[in-house]
């Protein structure tokens, strides 16, 4: 008896820990990821661009992996806005680049 209150009570203690090292994961990620554009040269911000669109590719794999998954409706809706969020983000990224090497274009 005592044995399986435990096994209750550290369980329910273990995901308070998780979700403290993902905020401490996801503050020490914006802070490097402003660090480095920060010091990015102007000629570079189309391959930026680019790189910027393959990760929003990954995230936009993972939010339909949730809003297709038997979740709770309040965590497939957070993965709906996910979705949405990344595909304007890739659509506009490719438009920005198209724009950005148009005007390297001779006429």
């Amino acid at each position: 008896m005592i044995d399986g209150l435990l096994t209750v009570q550290t369980a329910a203690a273990e995901p308070a820990g998780d979700y403290w090292s993902m905020l401490f994961v996801f503050v020490l990620a914006t802070f490097i990821g402003l660090g480095v554009i920060r010091r990015v040269s102007r000629l570079l911000y189309t391959p930026l661009m680019s790189l910027t669109n393959a990760i929003s590719a990954i995230a936009v794999v993972g939010s339909i992996a949730v809003t297709g998954a038997e979740y709770p409706a309040a965590i497939r809706v957070l993965g709906g806005i996910a979705l949405f969020a990344s595909m304007t983000n890739i659509v506009s990224g490719f438009l920005i680049t198209d724009r950005m090497l148009k005007m390297f274009k001779k006429q």
